[in-house]
């Protein structure tokens, strides 16, 4: 069995206890083991696959992005949560409903991935690279750039495709999130050229 299959029947098993128990994320996240990583954060760099700026939440999300990311790296089995947030059960109607969703979205993206290029994945090197790389979208996305079209949506993406690569063994899911990174550092980078170069041409007009 894949790890896709794993998480989808740790997807059913939660699913089921939470519909005759209160269910903790804690719980939740030990079951889903290191595909926990995977489910926490493609659900929250979802709201970001979309051209609207979110503010304060992407600022919000991307830090906690960047923190998932980190653990990712240092080699957490699963993502930490504090005591609190751990021990909170959501009700049977909100697990169905993260369960739902995150089974689409892995589902759609998963159309666009296969076993390959294992070695960049496997083994601590390869979750280093990837928990790296969602650490530096976390911060990317969190960047309080209001007004900007697709300044989220493209870290967001880099985000989706390391947890896919991890989860389907893909290697070049990397090479896909490190790709959308670059472009998103070169976009900004052209951005903030722009703003300096019509800033100055405004000083000109005025004299200054």
């Amino acid at each position: 069995m894949g790890r896709y299959e794993e998480l989808m029947a740790a997807f059913a098993a939660c699913r089921e206890t939470a519909e005759t128990r209160p269910l903790t994320l804690g719980e939740a996240f030990a079951s889903f083991k290191e595909s926990g990583f995977v489910f926490v954060c493609v659900l929250q760099a979802l709201p970001f696959l979309q051209p609207v700026v979110l503010g304060p939440i992407a600022t919000a999300l991307g830090l906690s992005l960047a923190v998932l990311g980190w653990q990712m790296a240092r080699g957490r089995p699963s993502p930490w949560l504090p005591a609190k947030v751990a021990g909170w059960a959501p009700g049977p109607a909100v697990w169905r409903r993260l369960f739902t969703v995150a089974t689409k979205v892995l589902g759609f993206f998963r159309r666009f991935t296969r076993p390959r290029m294992q070695a960049w994945v496997s083994g601590d090197r390869g979750r280093r690279a990837g928990g790296l790389m969602i650490a530096a979208a976390g911060l990317l996305i969190s960047l309080p750039l209001a007004g900007i079209p697709f300044n989220n949506a493209l870290p967001a993406l880099a985000v989706v495709s390391v947890a896919l690569g991890e989860l389907e063994e893909d290697g070049f899911m990397l090479v896909a999130a490190f790709f959308a990174l670059v472009v998103t550092v070169l976009y900004f980078t052209a951005l903030a050229l722009l703003l300096v170069y019509a800033g100055g041409a405004a000083f000109e007009r005025l004299g200054f």
